[in-house]
């Protein structure tokens, strides 16, 4: 006897071909403890060390941004005018682009990302032998995932 290919399966939950499942497959949701016994080092310092590098490139680009928004609202050359009526010194007039210029910014903005990733990596990674050793003491970190 040939079974049509639209009629669902009872033993296995298919789907049939209209979407629809039967109702044991929605009943039988597995629910699986796990135990994260241990975190591999290697593994957590290259991902550390992705995520910081993305989030540094980030910054870099997040401040250049600002920068230029800045200069083009006409920020920096405000307080260029504020501080000179304020100060009022014609021999040696103030300008903020001395202290605030683009390259400067970007290059400051540059080393802190370098840091960054340097630290956040080291972090990761000394946090990771130290889950590892915690994890020893006390077994580790239980979750609990059920198959929806």
């Amino acid at each position: 006897m040939s079974r049509s290919a639209d009629a669902p399966s009872s033993r296995t939950g298919a789907p049939t071909r209209s979407g629809a499942t039967t109702a044991a497959t929605a009943a039988r949701a597995r629910r699986v403890k796990l135990t994260v016994s241990r975190v591999d080092p290697w593994s957590a310092m290259k991902m550390s060390f992705l995520i910081s590098v993305a989030l540094g490139i980030a910054g870099v680009v997040m401040v250049a941004v600002l920068w230029m928004i800045l200069s083009g609202m006409g920020v920096f050359s405000e307080v260029n005018r504020l501080v000179g009526t304020i100060f009022n010194d014609t021999e040696n007039p103030f300008d903020i682009m001395d202290f605030l210029g683009f390259g400067r910014v970007l290059s400051l903005s540059i080393v802190v990302g370098v840091i960054d990733v340097i630290l956040l990596t080291a972090l990761s990674t000394l946090g990771a032998f130290l889950y590892n050793i915690c994890s020893a003491l006390v077994g580790g970190l239980q979750l609990t995932l059920t198959d929806d």
